[in-house]
């Protein structure tokens, strides 16, 4: 990382002629366990990992926004008595949308140059978005001072995504990218926000992220189906259970009392809910417990699960985890964010990493025709400032 900050240091001494005030970064995430079960007030199990954002930035005496994404080689103005949603320069949205919602929550915002440059591999589920918004969210906070708690910072990010990016994520991104600590994953609760960090050792054992290159499609319309589904069952299963409010308040148990009374497509998408929450309770234990093959148990059956009752999974992603699962050192594959496409993750032994690497990608070719990018990641800490 040293390099890129010292790169990004000179990019923004010559694009303003000054240097930056601090440095700040947001990291991608990738989810080990809880695939759907976010919008269903259910629990999580991310980790932020070793690709970030990062947001370099200096105040102004005036109200000009100007933000240069390095990535892109976009230079954007605005001011913020105008923070409108930018059609031609849509990364800067993401900047735009955290600086609405923190101008709501009542901070005083000043102008500011910044210059922002990451290495999140877009398109691959890894959450560039929420690494930008944290990076800039923390910028912000080092530049002013304004006292903010992480969880409230990442509210006011899927804020930004939700209501000005206009993209209907859970809270688990920005949550993760805020909050992360270095060899821990993190346990949420996406009802109440309570959340633990546990235990993840990623010295001895390396997460691996396999992409595609099979970008999403229908991702939209799908979601909004599963989505409507979920809530049908809920709607459906409070006849036998009155007072529940999501998925997340039925247990198997209860769910196989009345799977049959719900129509077929209801009935899978809300089996795989309810027993993917109880695998993410699971494998809290696992970890607590120093158990991470139990743990990699657990993502084999929630993927099963994700391609069989929720079906969200598709031919490239199929492959990878075939690959994946079968080469040297693997402890488990699965996809992440929200299928459709997009990448894999894998726990894989740390002395095994090149021939797991080689063999998976051998052998993806040979079923798709197509070259994937696989990356070894550590979990590391959250959005901070790193200079």
């Amino acid at each position: 990382m040293t390099g890129r900050i010292a790169a990004l240091r000179d990019k923004f001494r010559e694009l303003y002629g000054t240097e930056p005030q601090t440095i700040t970064k947001g990291p991608g995430r990738v989810d080990l366990m809880g695939i759907h079960t976010d919008y269903n007030e259910g629990f999580v199990l991310p980790v932020a990992i070793s690709f970030e954002v990062l947001a370099a930035g200096r105040l102004r005496d005036d109200n000009i926004i100007r933000a240069y994404s390095e990535n892109l080689k976009s230079l954007v103005e605005f001011s913020l008595d105008d923070l409108i949603f930018d059609k031609v320069d849509t990364w800067s949205n993401y900047l735009r949308g955290m600086l609405v919602f923190l101008k709501e929550a009542g901070v005083e915002l000043r102008g500011a140059d910044i210059a922002v440059e990451g290495n999140v591999p877009v398109g691959a589920s890894l959450s560039s978005s929420a690494a930008i918004e944290m990076a800039t969210g923390t910028l912000f906070q080092a530049m002013l001072g304004f006292e903010m708690s992480g969880p409230e910072l990442a509210l006011i990010g899927q804020k930004a995504e939700n209501k000005f990016v206009g993209v209907n994520s859970g809270i688990m991104d920005q949550f993760i990218s805020r909050l992360g600590k270095k060899d821990h994953a993190l346990f949420l609760d996406c009802r109440t926000l309570d959340y633990e960090l546990l235990p993840l050792d990623t010295g001895a054992v390396k997460i691996v992220i396999c992409d595609t290159m099979k970008r999403r499609g229908l991702v939209d319309s799908e979601y909004n189906t599963r989505r409507s589904q979920c809530e049908k069952a809920v709607e459906l299963l409070s006849q036998w259970l009155p007072g529940i409010k999501a998925l997340r308040d039925v247990t198997p148990e209860d769910f196989e009392k009345y799977a049959d009374r719900l129509p077929e497509d209801v009935r899978k998408r809300a089996k795989h809910v309810i027993s993917e929450n109880a695998r993410v309770l699971a494998s809290r234990e696992a970890l607590i417990n120093g158990r991470i093959e139990d743990l990699a148990v657990y993502m084999n059956q929630g993927h099963d699960s994700a391609r069989d009752y929720y079906e969200v999974s598709c031919f490239e992603l199929e492959a990878m985890v075939e690959a994946s699962r079968n080469a040297p050192g693997s402890l488990c594959g699965r996809l992440c964010g929200a299928g459709f496409g997009g990448a894999t993750v894998s726990l894989v032994r740390e002395d095994s990493i090149d021939d797991f690497m080689k063999v998976t990608a051998e052998k993806y070719r040979e079923k798709t025709g197509i070259e994937p990018k696989i990356y070894v990641c550590t979990a590391e800490n959250g959005a901070g400032v790193i200079v």
